[in-house]
């Protein structure tokens, strides 16, 4: 218990959730590997349940102990404002860097090469280009990247020729790693709120080459002014955000829509001069002043691939899945609590037609909804990393 209020003192935030698994020693208290800096170092006493769960108590963040087969995992649900759960194994801590604005975009992304091995990250970035991207498109990218602010907008032109700096790589690779990011994003989103008018979002990332992106994925702090102006969960070299929150405000994260060609996508950010979709979100999660503005920037503005955006709020109700064209919304569907309809899940195919028999990760996570919403603690968490939600490709 010792550790176990240590662990909640520097991870327990108003603001955030996470969640950690460890493996305990015979006959200990658990040894948490996980390490979350999440801000709030409040120190508040544990109490027992009846149901064998651990809870900080009185304190609007709810936390609970579960053992599970070999494991023991603490799962954090922040229950004013809304918090993003994200989930990290016990064999892998993400590191957090600090990403100042204020600074020019060429030198923002320096710290990565401070907690990252260079050769590493260059290593993966050429094992993710060549099993995603075909070696004709590495020959059509050459003249984007010999003119890269012609085709591609400040900040993240700038922001790129410092990834290729910074790596020691030429400038083509990292143009064409974050377009690998771009068009191979599966995942599912829940966004749900309880009996109680508190919201959840939960995500994972089904990529490909999964076992190559844990060790590259990083949490970011996007500092202005000293202060953190949003946060989210990327990988290094990868200058968008899949996952992201601006506290006080909203949450977000985004599915690849199955509907389209990548070559379609590439042709769109080049030729168009269209944001890709997770450009979308860190503009939306640096500008937008609350859960209605963001909705409406991620519904409106043009973008290089369809989409599913996924958004919650901090007030009862505020949820919603936007599904994107490439110049529009092509529908928005939100919470309904009035009507029965308290969450939304999400992967990578509109809610409005059948999913594919070969992947019926929605029709599953459906019928398993019942299980966490409307209750004191819904397991969102779980929802989104147990079969066949986190499915492997």
């Amino acid at each position: 218990h010792t550790r176990l209020l240590r662990y909640y003192s520097h991870c327990v935030s108003k603001r955030s959730i996470c969640a950690a698994t460890a493996s305990p020693p015979s006959g200990t208290a658990p040894q948490l590997r996980h390490n979350c800096t999440a801000g709030s170092r409040e120190v508040r006493p544990l109490r027992k349940t009846a149901a064998g769960s651990h809870e900080l108590r009185p304190l609007p963040t709810a936390v609970h102990a579960e053992a599970g087969k070999g494991k023991f995992a603490v799962n954090m649900f922040a229950e004013r404002p809304l918090a993003l759960a994200a989930r990290c194994s016990a064999d892998f801590t993400p590191p957090l860097v600090n990403v100042s604005l204020d600074d020019p975009p060429g030198q923002r992304w320096a710290p990565l090469v401070k907690v990252f091995d260079v050769e590493m990250l260059m290593r993966t970035a050429t094992r993710v280009i060549d099993l995603l991207i075909p070696a004709w498109v590495h020959r059509a990218v050459a003249p984007v990247a010999e003119a890269l602010e012609d085709y591609i907008p400040q900040p993240y032109a700038g922001e790129i020729l410092g990834m290729a700096s910074f790596f020691g790589s030429n400038i083509s690779d990292i143009v064409l790693l974050n377009f690998a990011y771009e068009i191979t994003a599966f995942c599912t989103s829940v966004v749900a709120q309880d009996s109680s008018g508190r919201l959840f979002h939960g995500r994972n990332l089904d990529y490909p080459a999964a076992e190559l992106l844990r060790n590259v994925t990083v949490d970011v702090l996007f500092l202005r002014k000293g202060e953190v102006a949003y946060r989210g969960t990327t990988f290094a070299g990868y200058v968008g955000l899949w996952t992201g929150q601006s506290a006080q405000k909203f949450t977000v994260s985004a599915n690849k829509r199955a509907k389209g060609y990548w070559w379609e996508n590439l042709i769109s950010a080049v030729l168009l001069k269209s944001s890709p979709d997770s450009w979308l979100i860190r503009e939306t999660l640096a500008e937008a002043k609350d859960f209605q503005d963001a909705v409406k920037r991620l519904s409106t503005v043009p973008i290089i691939c369809d989409v599913y955006y996924i958004v919650a709020g901090v007030r009862p109700g505020e949820g919603v899945v936007v599904t994107r064209d490439r110049l529009g919304s092509a529908d928005i569907w939100p919470l309904n609590p009035a009507r029965g309809e308290w969450f939304r899940v999400e992967t990578n195919y509109d809610h409005w037609t059948p999913p594919p028999h070969s992947d019926d990760r929605s029709g599953s996570d459906v019928q398993r909804g019942p299980g966490f919403g409307g209750v004191a603690r819904p397991g969102t968490e779980g929802e989104v990393r147990g079969p066949p939600s986190a499915q492997k490709f």
